[in-house]
């Protein structure tokens, strides 16, 4: 998950230098939420930026967690509802997969083989591990690799799908640079934070604008799809249990541990203080903001 720092430039460094770098920088986008959530980006002026904390801290928190960003199976479930049947020799890729939590929902509800990608490798050992326990290894793997350099062929994939992710290089930018790899009449599902209404208060507009100023309302995404070559085939907003019981909620007895394993560390309880944060504005402004899953398909 990206913030002020442009993938593209940092995997133009070389391979070498990205392979030092893996464990620093991956743990600072891939924690921007994932997921990559807007949860962990700049606080606000009153708290910490995500560059203030120890990278292991960070993903230590976040591994810990089955969803690094909202969303439900059900969710899941709805969205799939409105793709295509795929056939077993489907191809699907999960971008910005996390440890799995929503891949392997999907994996219930598709067929064809998924790939899920995701820049952190301890993530993507995590995921390969659940992958086992679903049952799905079969046909579900986790391959490290950066959402700006996708390692498929054009018009290779079927659907893609991106959970609580493409912030990370942005919403019309991915919109645009994945489409390539899809066939014709393939489709994309991602989920997209936006604003429910034209206005807002000046606390949470201000919270986002510092931390992703991409975010804009649902008519403004949908025309961003159809400008990058896709046809809207559906939008919803997620409901507020995907925050508040499948995300939120989780977060508590992990919180906990977390706190009591760094007792004493500064930057652990900065990191929680944060999260708090993030979640009493989510209660507070709710109804202003959240994320829509849109999906759409291809032009021929």
């Amino acid at each position: 998950m990206f913030s002020d720092i442009l993938l593209s430039e940092l995997f133009s460094i070389s391979k070498f230098l990205n392979y030092l770098y893996g464990q620093m920088v991956a743990s600072i986008i891939i924690c921007l939420h994932s997921p990559y959530n807007q949860n962990i980006k700049t606080m606000s002026n009153d708290f910490k930026s995500i560059h203030e904390f120890d990278f292991t801290l960070i993903c230590n928190y976040f591994k810990a967690l089955k969803r690094q960003g909202p969303g439900s199976p059900e969710v899941t479930q709805k969205a799939v509802s409105f793709i295509n049947e795929l056939s077993d020799k489907a191809r699907i890729a999960d971008i910005g997969c996390g440890t799995g939590g929503q891949t392997m929902a999907l994996a219930n509800y598709t067929k064809g083989q998924i790939t899920g990608i995701d820049l952190f490798p301890d993530f993507i050992e995590l995921f390969n591990k659940n992958a086992i326990e679903a049952h799905c290894e079969d046909r579900v793997k986790g391959i490290v690799g950066s959402m700006d350099a996708l390692p498929f062929q054009e018009e290779e994939l079927d659907l893609i799908w991106s959970e609580g992710a493409i912030y990370n290089i942005g919403f019309e930018r991915g919109m645009n640079e994945w489409n390539k790899f899809l066939k014709k009449n393939g489709f994309i599902a991602v989920t997209e934070a936006s604003w429910f209404t034209p206005e807002r208060p000046s606390e949470i507009e201000d919270f986002w604008m510092a931390n992703y100023p991409e975010i804009d309302t649902i008519p403004r995404k949908i025309m961003q799809m159809e400008k990058a070559g896709y046809i809207p085939t559906a939008h919803f907003i997620l409901p507020e249990n995907c925050w508040l019981e499948h995300f939120y909620a989780p977060q508590f007895p992990v919180q906990e541990a977390f706190l009591k394993e760094y007792a004493g560390n500064d930057a652990a309880a900065d990191l929680i203080t944060g999260q708090r944060y993030e979640e009493s504005l989510y209660n507070k402004y709710k109804e202003y903001y959240g994320y829509v899953f849109y999906i759409g398909q291809k032009k021929d």
